[in-house]
């Protein structure tokens, strides 16, 4: 009888141990999606990756190589360490393209809100299509599918209102189609801004909206400090949920630091940022951080500038006497901690902006 009764018991514990080590596997697969591994996890992640644009092959569930290239493709456009494996990181950046905080909510047709592009398909884009037959820019039956007629169709719109030619239809093109459909009569082609938009009256361009497809990364701009009166070069590397930037030559950073009286600070500062006419309220915080000059841009390094530990160089732009970025934030940007909005930097957005319509009318 008592050797029934610790049998039955070590059954109990043998399936507790499975149990328990069964949970391990399938929560360590929902939270790093690497090589070699298969399962649903991996076929909802081919399925988002053709949602935004960078996997175009069948979801079969298996993380080959061509799911491996898709996921670093992914990360060297965004700045992030390019080794193939969706961590938490990558899979954070993921689910904001996708406009979900929440990653268990699989919406993939939010995205196409936000962007489409060659490769994608659904029903956005047949309402695109729709809309480019509707102003003579596309000619054959929309199928929902965008691909090579429609990449031509979008390239001639925005080649004739100015716009860059790259066939992708973002937040300028999209504001373009609009009115063009509301109205085709207010859009002038010749007299558009270089991006396709007005100068904002209010200077407040929301940042996931308008300001970061307007700032992008690789865009060099111009900031104006209110307080001082002084101005210096910039250019977007990297950021996410605000940009990243870097001084332009060691000029500029000289001169950024002269505003912060000779010393790095993470105090905030109302600025006007100025992205090829289009001038934007600002805040921004004058603490190189999270790069090392002297080594290459994206290598893992140590004693990252800023107080910042090991991790992924942040140092794109060389010779201009500056280790890292600096944060730029815009109406309603977060902060990559916390993922919040930030109070000081949106008060101080909220100031270059008054001084913006005081002073540029």
């Amino acid at each position: 009888m008592l050797k029934k009764r610790i049998a039955r018991a070590a059954g109990a514990i043998s399936m507790v141990c499975v149990l328990f080590f069964s949970s391990i596997n399938v929560s360590a697969a929902s939270v790093i999606l690497k090589k070699g591994m298969s399962g649903n996890e991996v076929k909802q992640l081919q399925i988002d990756l053709k949602t935004l644009g960078y996997f175009n092959a069948n979801t079969t569930g298996y993380y080959g190589s061509i799911t491996y290239s898709s996921v670093k493709k992914l990360q060297k456009d965004y700045g992030y360490v390019q080794d193939g494996i969706v961590g938490k990181n990558t899979r954070a950046l993921i689910d904001r393209l996708l406009s979900r905080g929440d990653s268990s909510s699989r919406s993939a047709s939010v995205s196409s809100r936000n962007v489409l592009k060659k490769g994608m398909r659904g029903d956005d884009v047949t309402a695109l299509q729709n809309n480019l037959k509707k102003l003579g820019y596309f000619s054959a039956t929309p199928t929902g599918y965008y691909g090579d007629i429609t990449v031509s169709s979008v390239k001639k719109l925005q080649k004739d209102y100015d716009l860059t030619a790259d066939g992708i239809v973002g937040g300028n093109t999209s504001s373009l189609i609009a009115k063009l459909l509301e109205n085709p009569s207010s859009v002038d082609k010749v007299s558009l801004a270089s991006r396709g938009d007005a100068q904002r009256i209010d200077y407040m361009a929301p940042w996931f909206s308008e300001a970061s497809r307007i700032f992008a990364r690789g865009t060099v701009a111009t900031v104006y400090d209110i307080g001082t009166g002084l101005s210096f070069k910039i250019k977007r590397t990297y950021g996410t949920n605000h940009a990243d930037c870097e001084t332009l030559t060691a000029e500029d950073t000289k001169i950024m630091k002269k505003i912060y009286g000779g010393s790095w600070s993470w105090a905030r500062r109302p600025i006007i940022v100025d992205v090829n006419g289009i001038k934007l309220a600002a805040s921004m915080a004058g603490m190189p951080h999270a790069g090392v000059e002297s080594a290459p841009a994206n290598k893992i390094v140590s004693s990252r500038s800023g107080g910042y530990g090991k991790g992924t160089n942040l140092d794109a732009v060389k010779g201009n006497n500056m280790s890292g970025v600096f944060d730029v934030h815009f109406y309603q940007s977060k902060t990559h901690g916390t993922q919040r909005v930030d109070k000081n930097h949106q008060e101080a957005v909220k100031k270059a902006a008054e001084w913006a319509k005081k002073n540029l009318g």
